[in-house]
């Protein structure tokens, strides 16, 4: 007999039946937003300021000179680094340091830009991005109007292990935005140049990983998967040497800069290099900060409102890594500094999409072990909530510290939870019925056993009608046909099939519809991601043009992606693909 919690469903060992104390109501619906406390109070306030906007700024910014970002917030909030200067060292009583960014060195290109970003975040009309104007204020060369450049300082652990000071090594916040819905958004450089957290690097970043990261941030948004978001790719001729897998073959490669957008760039790290250090006032006064500016439902003055945060941020952090599981993403270095306060993802390094259903499947190919594979992001999510917790430790009560662990312990129901509301949508499973789980698991054995692709064996139970399903007729449809070959395929598909005929009032056409609006045709695979690179390494943008458009509609599908086999049975080389931290 199988093991339900073999399968990724049950990733995670420290599932427990306790209620989380002050854990938010669980949502009864798949969109990733339902589920946010302040909703009400965020559409009263957006109404309100977008009234404003509408009266006064009535379309997009021509005139790059008329954009503005202000750090007034933030730096008259929270301490700066009293030492100026790139050159690195250990920073102490500080939540930044003032760093200016290194021009990249020309010529200059624009690589790619996100119409959505620049239209509908920035307010920007896309003609700025022909300018050089625009090319200089995102490659660092130029400061926007308002910004005062800062590097953030924090910590984390790495791999298990405490790090010590970290950082932005290579990120420069240049300010925030508040755009015409009343979003306030913060704008940041990533690979422009030395901050004083650089360590041994040298502030850049490389075509590769910074097409990586634009590609994956704009996709992993119109997957419905929270994240940051990239504006613009930059790139140059400058000369960066890499040594990519880490064994002594050094390369040159080419410096790039992306323009990353997020609500709030904070992240566990940020929190736990000032308990470690002691700095414990100083740790107040940001959780005060970030709490009265990202999570406004929490009364300032309440005793609890630590609680009530660290209670906020284990849901939400469960819903985010079960929403990486329901697209087969694995981040690959979940770090505490990696992991965003806002439960937004971030960073995005040495990523992958799993390709053949597998709960060990490890996108990095440094992380020897298997720490970060995706079948343990739940447990790490798990770990890194307890780092959390003792970074908070300073600031709670003993009886605060017992009801924060008995928060903590509600983690696992929660994620299984969301785990198991998410693979009933994928597969097109209304109401509740005691057999959901055994349908949901048994399928996903059978992926493993076949190594049957994650993506489209969910799109294409998506995409097949239920007369063909009852002839076994899986045409051209490559791994359905992968699936179908396990000796269990027949019992589970009547047992599927007999499922949703209990389904009143749901039509065949309206459960395909239902399932292709959950499960995307489309994902960044590490190969389609490989093949624009090296087209990009030789100026060819073509590809990056190309995935940005079909990945910003992963749902529907795209005759262009068709014909460039992102729906195909991927080639044999890719599975030779290796991605590392270096970048």
């Amino acid at each position: 007999m199988w093991s339900i919690c073999g399968a990724l469903l049950c990733a995670l060992v420290a599932a427990s039946s306790v209620t989380p104390v002050y854990a938010l109501e669980f949502c009864q619906s798949i969109d990733p937003k339902c589920h946010n406390p302040d909703d009400t109070a965020a559409k009263s306030q957006s109404h309100t300021v977008q009234s404003k906007w509408t009266l006064n700024a009535s379309s997009l910014i021509h005139d790059l000179d008329q954009f503005r970002v202000s750090c007034k917030k933030l730096t008259e909030a929270l301490p700066v680094d009293k030492v100026d200067g790139n050159f690195v060292r250990t920073v102490k009583n500080c939540i930044f340091s003032k760093s200016i960014p290194t021009p990249l060195k020309g010529p200059l290109r624009l690589a790619a830009v996100s119409k959505d970003a620049i239209e509908g975040i920035l307010d920007l009309d896309m003609s700025v991005t022909q300018s050089d104007d625009f090319l200089h204020y995102v490659s660092g060369a130029r400061l926007l109007p308002g910004s005062v450049p800062l590097a953030h300082r924090y910590g984390g652990h790495q791999f298990g292990y405490w790090a010590g000071q970290l950082g932005d090594g290579r990120a420069h916040f240049l300010g925030q935005y508040s755009n015409r819905k009343g979003e306030v958004w913060e704008l940041q450089l990533k690979g422009s140049g030395k901050t004083p957290y650089s360590r041994s690097g040298d502030g850049r970043a490389v075509i590769r990983s910074s097409v990586r990261e634009f590609l994956c941030s704009e996709a992993m948004h119109f997957l419905g998967v929270p994240t940051s978001r990239a504006a613009s790719l930059i790139v140059s001729e400058e000369p960066v040497l890499r040594d990519q897998f880490y064994n002594g073959n050094v390369k040159t490669e080419r410096g790039a800069v992306v323009l990353r957008l997020a609500r709030s760039w904070f992240r566990i790290g940020s929190l736990e290099v000032l308990s470690q250090s002691g700095e414990i006032d100083l740790l107040r006064i940001l959780l005060n900060f970030v709490i009265g500016e990202h999570f406004p439902f929490i009364t300032p003055h309440d005793p609890e409102k630590y609680l009530v945060f660290f209670s906020t941020v284990v849901n939400e952090t469960a819903h985010l890594i079960a929403q990486w599981a329901s697209v087969g993403f694995a981040h690959g270095v979940c770090n505490t500094d990696n992991f965003s306060l806002l439960s937004i993802t971030i960073d995005y390094g040495p990523f992958g999409f799993m390709e053949s259903y597998n709960p060990n499947f490890v996108p990095n190919t440094s992380d020897d072990e298997g720490r970060y594979s995706i079948g343990a992001q739940a447990n790490v999510g798990l770990f890194n909530l307890e780092k959390l917790l003792v970074a908070l430790s300073p600031v709670l009560t003993e009886t605060q510290q017992k009801q924060a662990r008995i928060i903590l312990k509600g983690y696992g129901n929660i994620y299984q939870m969301r785990i198991h509301q998410i693979f009933k949508a994928k597969l097109g499973l209304l109401g509740d019925d005691e057999d959901d789980n055994y349908l949901i698991t048994v399928l996903l054995r059978m992926m493993e056993d076949t190594e049957s692709d994650f993506t489209m064996t969910f799109r294409e139970l998506s995409e097949i009608s239920a007369k063909r399903f009852l002839n076994r007729n899986f045409t051209q449809m490559w791994a359905l046909d992968d699936l179908s070959r396990h000796e269990r395929f027949s019992d589970w598909l009547s047992n599927y099939l007999l499922r949703l005929s209990r389904q009143q009032d749901d039509s065949d056409l309206d459960r395909q519809h239902r399932m292709k609006n959950v499960n995307p045709r489309y994902v960044l695979r590490n190969w389609i991601a490989e093949s624009a690179i090296r087209k990009a390494e030789k100026n060819d943008f073509s590809e990056v043009e190309l995935l940005h458009h079909v990945l910003s509609s992963p749902f529907v599908t795209q005759e262009t992606a068709e014909e460039a086999g992102y729906a195909a049975r991927p080639p044999q080389w890719a599975r030779r693909l290796k991605v590392s931290c270096s970048s």
